[in-house]
């Protein structure tokens, strides 16, 4: 067979696959945006109280508003809001107490200290909310979430037979110019549709943004200092659900997360210290993302049209296809959708590849004026300690075969 047809045959091949990944993640999502709504079937009778840990660190956009909206919950039971702070001299400290003094029918207090369990700054400073905690039903929520009315029922709703966590993925809203709608289009479309995806196959993980779950659960494997197990709380839950044979499941629809104004400085930042979580954490799942956006089915695309192979109304029609499954996804959950919406998704997609290179690239990033690595004593990270480990007991197999031969 001749090599230019092969390779051009393989080029429609991978679009084909692509597109098809592409259609069925955005319409598996699109109808879990179409179901009924996430509060029907619960009964509000009943229900437990509930500890919400806040973990606040220096000012935010709309710091005040999203702190304020869990005190506004619609829930029968008691429930109680423990602010965590490192130092009782961080500005957010008294954005707390501007709160708690409008809401004094809220059991709420601020909890000052640092527990040194972990590199990761943000479970240390749970670690006094969670001994804290007057109620086993505990929900881990940052600081940034913006808690609907319903917040807690739509938690408890997810909690199906099984369930060992109910989380829910980040999702922008309130973008403010197109550096804020590219971070739309990254944590929306585009992360948020992959993890809904998976769990409406039965593969959800956690996200650290909220999640709920029964202290029982870590108290019995060691308590919340088994979270120090992984650079990243979420990660190393995630973990411990499964190995208790138990399902982490996702809200029916994300909470949202006032974005404001960003800048590209920053988005790279939080993508690329991701990125690397991801990879440290789940590297045979990071492997592939290099191929989820859009970049290289497009460049594919252009390929094979610059070639004579598609025609280039078929290129056109294969690009509004990808982004206007993106397009309608965006618009089945009311999520912020502009004229700039279609540039913001094409400009995710353009610097996708190149996260993805950077992300295998170094160990350390900085969250919040932390700077944090995932780096083993020997400089190595524990994706590529786990690749080395593959690879050197693939070595002593080969090796006792070789050495049974003789």
């Amino acid at each position: 067979m001749d090599s230019g047809l092969f390779i051009m045959d393989g080029l429609t091949i991978f679009c084909a696959a692509a597109g098809a990944i592409q259609l069925s993640s955005t319409a598996i999502a699109m109808t879990r945006a179409a179901r009924t709504k996430p509060f029907a079937g619960l009964s509000l009778q009943g229900q437990p109280p509930v500890t919400i840990l806040r973990p606040i660190c220096g000012l935010e956009n709309n710091l005040e508003r999203t702190l304020e909206s869990a005190f506004l919950l619609d829930w029968p039971s008691d429930y109680e809001v423990l602010f965590c702070v490192a130092s009782e001299t961080d500005p957010a400290v008294s954005v707390a107490r501007r709160v708690m003094d409008r809401h004094p029918h809220v059991r709420a207090c601020i909890l000052t200290g640092n527990d040194r369990i972990s590199v990761n700054p943000k479970l240390n400073n749970l670690v006094k909310g969670w001994k804290t905690a007057r109620y086993p039903w505990i929900v881990m929520a940052d600081s940034n979430v913006l808690m609907p009315q319903d917040y807690l029922v739509r938690l408890f709703t997810r909690w199906l037979p099984g369930t060992g966590m109910v989380c829910s993925p980040p999702v922008g809203s309130e973008p403010d110019g197109l550096e804020a709608e590219v971070e739309c289009a990254w944590l929306n479309s585009y992360q948020a549709r992959w993890q809904l995806s998976a769990d409406e196959i039965g593969h959800g993980f956690a996200q650290g943004k909220t999640m709920m779950l029964h202290r029982s659960l870590l108290d019995s494997h060691g308590g919340i200092e088994r979270l120090a197990g992984e650079v990243a709380e979420d990660a190393a839950s995630t973990k411990i659900v499964r190995a208790a044979g138990l399902q982490v499941r996702l809200v029916q629809r994300p909470f949202p997360q006032p974005i404001g104004r960003r800048d590209w400085q920053g988005i790279w930042r939080r993508q690329l210290r991701w990125a690397r979580l991801r990879r440290d954490s789940f590297v045979l799942f990071f492997v592939p993302e290099v191929l989820a956006g859009g970049f290289f089915p497009i460049l594919a695309v252009a390929i094979a049209t610059a070639a004579g192979i598609w025609s280039p109304w078929l290129a056109v029609g294969y690009a509004l296809l990808w982004y206007g499954s993106e397009i309608a996804l965006i618009r089945s959950y009311d999520w912020p959708l502009t004229c700039r919406t279609p540039l913001a998704l094409v400009a995710r997609d353009l610097a996708l590849p190149v996260l993805w290179v950077a992300a295998w690239f170094g160990n350390g990033f900085e969250w919040r004026g932390n700077t944090m690595t995932v780096a083993h004593p020997d400089g190595a990270s524990p994706a590529r300690v786990r690749i080395r480990h593959a690879v050197d007991k693939t070595r002593k197999k080969a090796r006792a075969l070789l050495a049974f031969r003789h």
